[in-house]
């Protein structure tokens, strides 16, 4: 399913689910034509570090350990004794150092290093990621599988960085793959975990910059529950997209699966998948308390190269519970318009 992904469109993905992406220093991404989605993280990191190799690469204090002449920082007597390096003339010594030599940069550089090694990358791109590496020639390298994403923090120093990381982790946890024999390549295509978080994404961004009288937004569901039962065990529900007009509201859950039916080879029949319909469901009937009907669901599929796909309006227990799928090969202006003809029920009387 995921290699028929137009690659302008992932981009297009891209620039909703990182906002970054939209401004004039990426217009040019955007007119070009990629054969594969190497050449598009290559493409969005060359802008990008591009960029900030002008506005200075960000530069921390790290913590170092070393034997020093002289006192820097504070001495480390134990390890001073154990290396004799008083009779030397010298002091173990920890201290912080200002460097450039960054997890953010360091990153960047594995990033590079690894569309470089193992993408399908074209000369072109492949000619600016090496001199845009010499830039980094004080950042350590390490294995894409040894950065700490969740571990970089981010400030109005730093600020700059966190769509170029966002892409890099995408990249490297998208694209890495292990072979049998311990070495690495690069798959085709995003892995299908990667591709549903931005899907995940990108609709909802879509939705708050293109209708925000519908306060797009993730919110939490309380259970309507009718006594004080002990609430401990029970799952929390968050829902993907919320949409809201008066007091109206569309749910809207996000699927991104190889597969969009299931299917019982046992009885030879094809169905919904029944844990979405109960979870879309649970959404609802959570949300529409008093049963007004005035909460509906949507369970908005990828579309798959299946023979069926779903395509369907219910109302089950008074709430609509529709299933459709967007076709995300189609031209983009389709794309958005199905989007926003979502939205279409909660302007109507109905």
């Amino acid at each position: 399913m995921t290699g028929n992904i137009k690659i302008k469109n992932i981009y297009y993905m891209l620039s909703y689910a990182y906002q970054t992406l939209r401004e004039t220093g990426y217009n040019n991404v955007s007119t070009e034509d990629f054969d594969n989605i190497h050449d598009l993280f290559a493409a969005i990191i060359i802008r990008g570090v591009g960029n900030q190799i002008k506005r200075g690469l960000y530069r921390d204090y790290i913590p170092r350990e070393d034997v020093l002449p002289g006192l820097r920082g504070q001495i480390n007597v134990s390890e001073t004794i154990k290396q004799q390096s008083l009779s030397q003339g010298k002091l173990a010594c920890t201290y912080d150092d200002f460097t450039e030599d960054s997890p953010h940069n360091r990153a960047l550089k594995s990033t590079m290093l690894m569309l470089l090694r193992h993408g399908n990358v074209k000369s072109e791109n492949k000619k600016n990621l090496r001199k845009l590496l010499q830039y980094f020639s004080s950042v350590t390298d390490i294995q894409p599988t040894e950065i700490r994403w969740d571990s970089m923090k981010y400030h109005r120093n730093n600020a700059s960085y966190r769509m170029l990381i966002g892409i890099c982790r995408l990249a490297v946890k998208g694209l890495l793959l292990t072979t049998d024999a311990g070495t690495h390549r690069l798959s085709t295509w995003l892995q299908d975990e990667e591709m549903y978080r931005l899907y995940e994404r990108f609709v909802l961004s879509y939705y708050q910059q293109h209708h925000p009288e519908y306060a797009p937004r993730s919110s939490y569901i309380e259970w309507d529950l009718w006594n004080d039962a002990d609430m401990t065990y029970l799952p929390t529900m968050k829902t993907d997209i919320t949409l809201s007009c008066g007091d109206k509201k569309l749910i809207i859950d996000t699927k991104y699966y190889g597969h969009t039916m299931q299917v019982n080879t046992r009885y030879n029949s094809t169905t919904f998948i029944s844990s979405n319909i109960y979870q879309i469901y649970t959404y609802v009937k959570n949300s529409d308390k008093s049963s007004t009907g005035k909460v509906a669901g949507v369970l908005l599929y990828a579309k798959t190269d299946e023979e069926i796909t779903p395509n369907n309006d219910f109302n089950i227990g008074g709430n609509r519970i529709s299933l459709k799928t967007l076709d995300l090969n189609r031209e983009w202006h389709s794309i958005t318009e199905e989007l926003d003809n979502l939205c279409a029920w909660l302007d109507s009387n109905k």
